[in-house]
């Protein structure tokens, strides 16, 4: 098979999610490493771009030099990733959107409602393909778990739990560090910091799993770091279109939590739970049976959890073989193949009206909100 071209902007060296969407894009053989622009330092992204293999003449130095020089070429990109900072997102994916290419863009996909609602229209105007990478949604067992409440197993969904909270940022002392200072920095983050960095792959998550689309809020937030302008701790409640309750917290200064990602959802007939730090399972309760450990790998399984397994049973895959599954979603969606669980622009559009919503209510006390953007209201 003939793979797919594919380019990256941003990700340069010393990034901490580059080698992640390069060893997921590559790992199974759907895509050629063709075009970068990975670093805002012309010569330096030029020189790291081909000494991982790219071809002096399509390793170039800015987005704009990238689609000057591939949207006329033969053989140009079939997909670009934009692993920049926040606040490029938008003009960077509506760019390559509009020239005819397929986007994958880092999450958040961009900073305002307004920029997300326009997102999605002009990738449904231009047919292009623009996701977003909730890479811990394609998790073979979160499929799995979410394939499962899909076919009733567990009920009707009552109630779902979530929460992404770690402790890497909780030192005072920090606060100066370059990879730290920006996720606090309205700036360059936005109107939100810990919510709108780790908070909205939970919900993400809460929707994804549940099948179902957040409609009110009620939000607290707080800056446990006086220095922080923006949020490093946040609670946020929600209600689901379909009546589902939600619980979410989210905090960058939970010291001895180390990644913290993990959901509980709880149906009238049955339990579900995930935890990041142990991917391969999923605990799974029937009403008034035993506890069971879901392995990835055992047999019985539903088919989208097989299907994004790649090593036998009791074998970690982890969070590049994650990243990696939204490659492969990826790949049939441009090839025309059905697929099933893509994060779209319509999901990041619904986080960043999530965000948006959040913050205006913990400004406002916990009010609630309407979470939804307005085009889908």
């Amino acid at each position: 098979m003939t793979k797919l071209k594919w380019g990256m902007i941003g990700g340069g060296e010393g990034s901490q999610i580059g080698p992640a969407h390069r060893l997921g894009a590559l790992a199974d053989g759907l895509f050629e490493f063709a075009a970068g622009a990975l670093d805002h330092r012309p010569e330096i992204g030029r020189e790291y771009a081909q000494r991982l293999g790219v071809s002096a003449d399509r390793a170039y130095g800015s987005w704009q030099e990238m689609l000057a020089g591939e949207k006329d070429r033969d053989d140009r990109i079939d997909l670009v990733t934009i692993a920049t900072p926040n606040a490029t997102h938008y003009e960077i994916a509506k760019a390559f959107l509009e020239a005819g290419f397929n986007v994958l863009c880092e999450k958040p996909m961009t900073m305002t409602v307004e920029e997300g609602e326009d997102i999605v229209r002009v990738a449904e105007a231009s047919g292009n393909i623009c996701a977003v990478n909730y890479c811990y949604s394609a998790y073979p067992m979160v499929r799995q778990a979410r394939a499962m409440v899909r076919a009733g197993e567990i009920g009707k969904v009552r109630l779902v739990v979530t929460n992404f909270s770690h402790g890497h940022h909780g030192d005072a002392g920090d606060a100066d560090n370059p990879r730290v200072r920006w996720r606090y920095d309205p700036s360059v983050a936005g109107v939100s910091g810990q919510f709108a960095d780790c908070g909205i792959h939970a919900m993400h998550m809460a929707s994804f799993v549940c099948d179902d689309d957040v409609e009110t809020l009620s939000a607290d937030f707080a800056s446990t770091i006086k220095s922080r302008k923006l949020e490093d701790d946040a609670m946020v409640n929600f209600r689901m279109s379909g009546g589902t309750v939600g619980r979410l917290w989210t905090s960058s200064v939970a010291i001895g939590r180390q990644h913290g990602f993990e959901f509980q959802v709880f149906g009238e007939t049955g339990g579900l739970r995930w935890h990041a730090e142990q991917p391969n399972q999923l605990i799974y309760t029937p009403l008034g049976g035993r506890t069971q450990i879901m392995e990835k790998g055992e047999g019985g399984l539903h088919g989208d959890a097989i299907r994004l397994s790649r090593v036998a049973i009791a074998h970690p895959e982890g969070f590049p073989m994650a990243v990696a599954n939204i490659y492969c979603d990826l790949a049939d969606a441009i090839l025309g193949r059905e697929t099933d669980g893509l994060p779209s622009a319509s999901d990041g559009v619904r986080s960043m009206s999530a965000v948006h919503a959040a913050v205006a209510s913990a400004k406002a006390g916990g009010q609630w909100l309407d979470a939804r953007p307005p085009m889908f209201r």
